[in-house]
């Protein structure tokens, strides 16, 4: 089950935060189809957030097709966002968990990892989007 942590200070809604680590955990494999998701009185009493703020989060998943919400018991997962690699045994998670403790002891807190991550992938999509469909094409051909 997802254990919701709301950062007061990020600046993002606590609701957007219940999403973001609700498909984080889809995404990851940590929740899986089916998987019931905690009460909102849970997460209230976890997070010390407002109830409707908790329910809202939960309505706007239900409404994105992510969860069902069933009368009487509970809500539950109804899609899965994970992709190959995303695994917790996968190779590209267990390397990208190496980088991160090398980030780590290099004196790189959270924010700086999450900047060099994103822009790593800025470049990578500009390279993608510069390339012509011709470029894309040859590309796959030589791979």
């Amino acid at each position: 089950m997802v254990e919701y942590r709301i950062d007061r200070g990020s600046g993002v809604p606590a609701y957007v935060q219940i999403i973001e680590q609700t498909e984080r955990g889809l995404r990851m494999g940590t929740l899986k189809v089916g998987d019931k998701l905690p009460t909102a009185r849970e997460v209230v009493a976890a997070t010390a957030i407002n109830p409707n703020t908790v329910l809202r989060a939960y309505r706007d998943m239900e409404q994105s097709g992510l969860v069902e919400l069933r009368r009487g018991l509970g809500t539950f997962v109804t899609r899965s966002l994970a992709r190959p690699g995303s695994e917790d045994d996968s190779p590209l998670r267990a390397e990208l968990t190496d980088w991160t403790a090398r980030a780590r002891a290099a004196g790189l807190e959270r924010a700086d990892i999450l900047a060099l991550v994103t822009a790593a992938l800025d470049i990578h999509d500009n390279e993608q989007h510069s390339r012509t469909p011709r470029d894309r094409g040859r590309k796959e051909e030589d791979a």
